[in-house]
């Protein structure tokens, strides 16, 4: 492969902490009690939008008010609640020692993703970084993956996306690319296979031994 896409979210980072901190800030601001926090996990990988309105019932306006509440607190203090999984910059340095290109594609908002990728000093490692824009538009992760590959010339068989949710797998079929689906991250098992990626990686090392 020439050329490798990357999820952020549970695939480079372990980000619940602040995701899951930021979610709760938005909610009280609009004056819901979350008593299970657990369950918040559940918000890292789709796009925010959706997943207001999916697990709180929230109309349209509402959810926009929860993203806004959530960015409040996320711009501040939740990106940094944030951890590089074990290994990952050994990963990418041994990539990029062999030729390949690398990329991210992720649902967040391009400018949280380059914040955090140069706060973890992993930007170095990418060609290019997309994500979503503020505006709320390029959150499917399809239409992420397709601009993305939009910046290389290369062919689709000669490029793999590897991400931890079936979002990542979806948007890689919708783009006729090959797909590594990470179980360390936040996606089931069950949802994964379901999705039906290429191949599975249960830990950084099974990845590392698949790309390299």
């Amino acid at each position: 492969m020439k050329l490798i896409l990357f999820d952020l979210d549970g695939t480079l980072t372990e980000s619940h902490p602040g995701i899951i901190n930021s979610v709760q800030y938005a909610l009280g601001k609009l004056g819901i009690e979350e008593k299970e926090p657990e369950r918040l996990v559940a918000f890292v990988g789709p796009p925010l939008r959706q997943s207001f309105q999916k697990f709180y019932g929230l109309s349209e306006a509402e959810a926009d008010q929860a993203v806004t509440f959530y960015r409040e607190y996320f711009r501040e203090r939740g990106m940094y609640e944030n951890r590089v999984y074990a290994g990952v910059p050994e990963l990418l340095a041994g990539l990029t020692r062999s030729g390949r290109r690398l990329a991210v594609a992720t649902s967040k908002p391009t400018l949280f993703a380059e914040k955090i990728l140069a706060h973890f000093q992993l930007d170095q490692y990418f060609a290019a970084i997309v994500g979503s824009h503020l505006d709320g538009s390029r959150v499917n992760k399809g239409e992420v993956i397709r601009d993305a590959l939009g910046l290389f010339a290369v062919e689709r068989d000669q490029v793999l996306m590897v991400g931890d949710r079936e979002h990542d797998v979806i948007g890689a079929r919708e783009n006729g690319i090959k797909v590594i689906a990470v179980t360390y991250g936040y996606g089931s098992v069950a949802e994964l296979t379901a999705a039906r990626p290429d191949f599975l990686a249960a830990s950084v090392t099974e990845l590392r031994q698949l790309l390299l």
